[in-house]
């Protein structure tokens, strides 16, 4: 079998199957669809570039949405903007325990896992757009495509706690930004 093959059949069978999952997260993070079938196909065209370097013990999900996030940068870079810093300090402060006092208000808040699934995709999209880039990174890559910690770390390029923070914080600005619909379509009380 020759590099060519070799590259070909490790692509099919390592990366294809991702392939779903990386358009949709450029769709998400573009808000132009032109744009993120670009993006999209981009990435999926460096890690096929790519492939033969690739260490097998890596977690391929996690190099895909390297590759995405950093091209992605690279777009912002040459259209003159960049995504917009996140610090901890600029994020309105709460006080112990708020986070959590949203969603336990009412007994049906016990399992937001369940409530947010009663919201259509669209609205939890939607507030997830509006969230601070680095947040929404976080977010999409902690609890929509579940990668663990250190992954997302490694993604973003930030130690571990401050993907914990931003997951915390973002999970809290979501929380507000979705408990008036909340109450409106009578979710809660």
């Amino acid at each position: 079998m020759n590099n060519d093959d070799d590259q070909t059949q490790r692509f099919y069978s390592l990366i294809w199957p991702h392939a779903a999952m990386v358009s949709r997260m450029a769709r998400f993070l573009l808000h132009d669809q032109v744009e993120a079938e670009d993006l999209a196909q981009e990435t999926l065209i460096r890690a096929f570039k790519g492939i033969l370097a690739m260490d097998e013990k890596r977690d391929v999900r996690a190099w895909l949405m390297t590759i995405l996030r950093n091209l992605r940068i690279d777009h912002l870079r040459v259209k003159g903007s960049k995504p917009e810093p996140v610090s901890l300090d600029d994020l309105p402060a709460e006080p112990a325990g708020a986070a959590n006092v949203a969603w336990a208000v009412d007994a049906e808040w016990e399992n937001p896992e369940e409530l947010v699934g009663r919201f259509s995709d669209a609205d939890v999209i939607d507030a997830m757009r509006a969230l601070p880039e680095e947040i929404r990174w976080t977010l999409l890559l902690v609890d929509v495509e579940e990668l663990d910690h250190a992954d997302a770390s490694r993604i973003l390029d930030v130690p571990v706690g401050t993907v914990k923070s931003r997951a915390h914080r973002g999970r809290a600005m979501l929380r507000k930004a979705l408990l008036p619909m909340a109450r409106q379509l009578r979710l809660i009380k």
